[in-house]
């Protein structure tokens, strides 16, 4: 008689043990059909908050609503099985106290069976990471761009270009690291800067448009399939979905014009 062992779903622990050993694979992921195509690869699946751009049309990521992101977050625990869940806090639930930002965190953690989130900032925020681990809410921080602050950055720009920069970065990484976060993202961050804070910080840096030094990587999947139309130019396509999306549409337009679909093979017969 055989005994079913379920799969042990990876936790933030697990995540914070990788720092400096085999590189952590990830990938943003916003429905139950994907997450189960990526689970068996990937270390996590980050339910971020481009899903307002890449789903719903928005042009940045500040429209999203806390409902928003439990609804997908939700899809994502249902589709995957091993990878540990991230999910996305949008802006504005999490900025105002470190006691909202826990009512908000925790809701998000009830209602998606997620196993963390994830919040933008870095020494501002790191009051309320340390508010928030102490509470049983594990915590990946996120500094470099934040796409929530592009009206204050002026736009979707590269931190630590110039040296005179990196001091004030570098300062945010060990806060958030020295607050409890269990790891951290460095999005589009020179890189020398990127490969240095991993070198500095006892936590796991995770890559987007950064260093290769970083201890992980994670991008947005519809961009690394090639579904979006502009993407970063860090991004590289390792496939061309949304080329052969266009095709098979193309391809049925075309039979249905042609009144050659649905064909014999496609149809049911009348039995008498």
């Amino acid at each position: 008689m055989s005994v079913h062992r379920p799969v042990k779903r990876l936790t933030a622990p697990d995540i914070l043990a990788r720092k400096g050993g085999a590189p952590i694979v990830s990938l943003t992921c916003y429905h139950a059909h994907t997450a189960a195509l990526a689970d068996p690869y990937v270390d996590f699946l980050l339910v971020g908050d481009s899903l307002g751009m890449v789903m719903h049309g928005y042009e940045t990521t500040l429209p999203v609503p806390l409902e928003l992101m439990i609804m997908h977050g939700r899809a994502v625990v249902r589709g995957s099985k091993r990878a540990l869940v991230i999910v996305d806090m949008p802006f504005g639930s999490y900025e105002e106290s470190p006691s909202v930002a826990f009512r908000n965190a925790a809701r998000v953690m009830k209602e998606t069976g997620c196993g963390a989130v994830k919040l933008e900032g870095g020494r501002r925020m790191a009051e309320t990471i340390r508010f928030l681990t102490e509470r049983g809410i594990p915590v990946m921080a996120h500094i470099g761009l934040t796409p929530q602050s592009i009206n204050v950055l002026g736009g979707f720009k590269t931190q630590g270009r110039t040296r005179d920069a990196w001091a004030a970065i570098e300062e945010d990484a060990r806060q958030v690291a020295d607050a409890g976060a269990f790891g951290i993202v460095l999005e589009a961050m020179a890189e020398p800067l990127a490969a240095q804070i991993t070198k500095a910080i006892p936590i796991p840096t995770i890559g987007i448009g950064a260093s290769a030094q970083c201890d992980g990587q994670v991008l947005v999947m519809e961009d690394m399939l090639g579904l979006t139309p502009r993407v970063p130019k860090f991004v590289k396509k390792f496939g061309r979905v949304g080329d052969a999306i266009e095709a098979a549409i193309s391809e049925y337009a075309e039979a249905v014009s042609n009144r050659s679909f649905p064909g014999p093979e496609h149809t049911y017969e009348v039995k008498d």
